[in-house]
């Protein structure tokens, strides 16, 4: 695992620094988890682009992650390690005893021939990719795939080179910190991942060229300062004018760069000890 570089044959390439996928070890899919995904362009269901700059992009099939981790005591091995198009994480494919395959999300330390196990009451090693309910887990301990009601499935921390950590435990509560710094409750029988997960450059690649992005299924952006005022608030002024508006907007004129959008009369507000940036 780790970032590739090349020579500077063009300019594109001067820049450009992406994953070298050592920890690959299987390049073709397992087939009966496989399933087809359709490519919207962002348009929703009448035809209207409602996500703009989508389109095009390469073909993918969406593979089928075990995020609930269902089957309970029953110790499986890692069989390879495999690339997913759909998400920044590495995958897991696993075997359990009754010849059943499965994906997980690879966690930064998992090899090939690795066991991991998923439990609810039964005491098991702390080792990365292994599924416990969080009274479980000790305190400080890296995790990642965490549910946030019991038996919903992983929905926090399921990117690449992603942890949260457990802080605190407090009668059937948990005290999570998540990767943005946000402290979080989260009911103590949820359960999570030991690890961190794998692919933990991700963060430092670098594109390189317009065409990659391309492939990835995203048209070029254009910036409204280019645009003219019936298409862009911030459009229009003779030669290169600057933005003007003291207050960043969208097309539509709702305030952005920075605007907080989160509504903090959400139901969930309530499972936020300390947000993400405050002292």
């Amino acid at each position: 695992m780790g970032i590739r570089r090349f020579r500077p044959v063009t300019s594109t390439l001067r820049h450009t620094a992406i994953a070298d996928f050592a920890e690959i070890t299987k390049s073709t899919p397992e087939k009966q988890l496989l399933r087809p995904l359709k490519s919207s362009g962002g348009r929703n269901m009448y035809g209207r682009i409602t996500s703009r700059y989508r389109g095009g992009g390469h073909k993918r099939m969406y593979r089928l992650i075990d995020f609930r981790r269902e089957r309970i005591d029953q110790e499986c091995a890692v069989l390879a390690i495999e690339y997913d198009p759909n998400r920044t994480a590495r995958i897991a494919l696993i075997q359990y005893p009754d010849g059943v395959k499965s994906y997980i999300l690879a966690p930064l330390e998992l090899k090939v021939g690795d066991k991991v196990i998923s439990t609810v009451t039964q005491e098991v090693e702390i080792k990365p990719g292994n599924c416990m309910p969080l009274r479980r887990v000790p305190l400080g301990t890296a995790i990642h795939n965490i549910e946030l009601k019991p038996g919903q499935g992983g929905k926090i921390a399921r990117s690449a080179g992603i942890s949260a950590q457990l802080i605190a435990k407090e009668g059937e509560i948990a005290f999570v910190r998540m990767p943005s710094s946000e402290v979080r409750k989260v009911p103590i029988d949820c359960r999570s991942t030991i690890g961190q997960i794998g692919n933990v450059e991700h963060e430092t690649r670098s594109i390189g060229k317009a065409g990659r992005l391309r492939w990835k299924g995203r048209r070029p952006k254009v910036r409204g300062v280019v645009m003219n005022p019936v298409d862009h608030p911030h459009g229009g002024g003779e030669g290169k004018a600057p933005q003007g508006n003291p207050h960043p907007v969208t097309p539509w004129g709702r305030p952005t760069k920075g605007y907080k959008t989160r509504n903090r009369r959400k139901y969930s507000a309530n499972d936020i000890i300390r947000r993400r940036g405050s002292k």
